[in-house]
């Protein structure tokens, strides 16, 4: 498996597997691969990676967005939607995403990234759960951060108004 950044001929393979991943999920909104595609239009797709497998199939994507902290220093990205596809779930290409994207953000001098996502997942990787952010007016358990690089934020975050898509 190989981790990239997404190509233009690779657009309709991330919208399928990121529609994919997400079906029928009682967590989802079923507009994941909406918020994409709106994030790349809006030239707000900060980072984009595919995992493709060895024979040139994309398995799955992670998308990485600004993000406004109220109260924060730095750039803070917003990490997700993150999609595998059905058949390829359970075989490492999520984290492989979820780590090499969080590399390239430090290496593009990211003061963090926060996300909406299980915290038992999440820890792994060093997301936090943290009372001092807000999310929609509340703080939430699935609101978490990581700091690459000075204090951690405080107050509400707000995504790209891509996420309304």
């Amino acid at each position: 498996m190989t981790i990239r950044l997404e190509r233009p001929e690779d657009i309709a393979a991330i919208g399928a597997v990121t529609t994919a991943a997400f079906e029928g999920r009682p967590y989802s909104s079923q507009t994941e691969a909406l918020i994409v595609d709106a994030l790349r239009a809006a030239g707000a797709l900060s980072l984009s990676l595919v995992a493709q497998a060895d024979d040139g199939e994309i398995v799955g994507h992670i998308a990485f967005s600004p993000v406004d902290i109220a109260i924060s220093a730095g750039d803070w990205y917003g990490l997700g939607p993150v999609s595998v596809a059905p058949g390829r779930q359970k075989e490492g290409h999520g984290q492989a995403l979820i780590r090499e994207g969080l590399e390239r953000l430090q290496a593009m001098g990211a003061a963090g990234c926060v996300l909406l996502g299980s915290p038992l997942y999440y820890a792994r990787f060093g997301f936090e759960t943290d009372e001092a952010l807000t999310y929609g007016g509340e703080a939430s358990p699935y609101l978490q951060r990581l700091v690459f690089k000075g204090r951690p934020p405080r107050g509400s975050v707000t995504y790209h108004m891509a996420f309304g898509a």
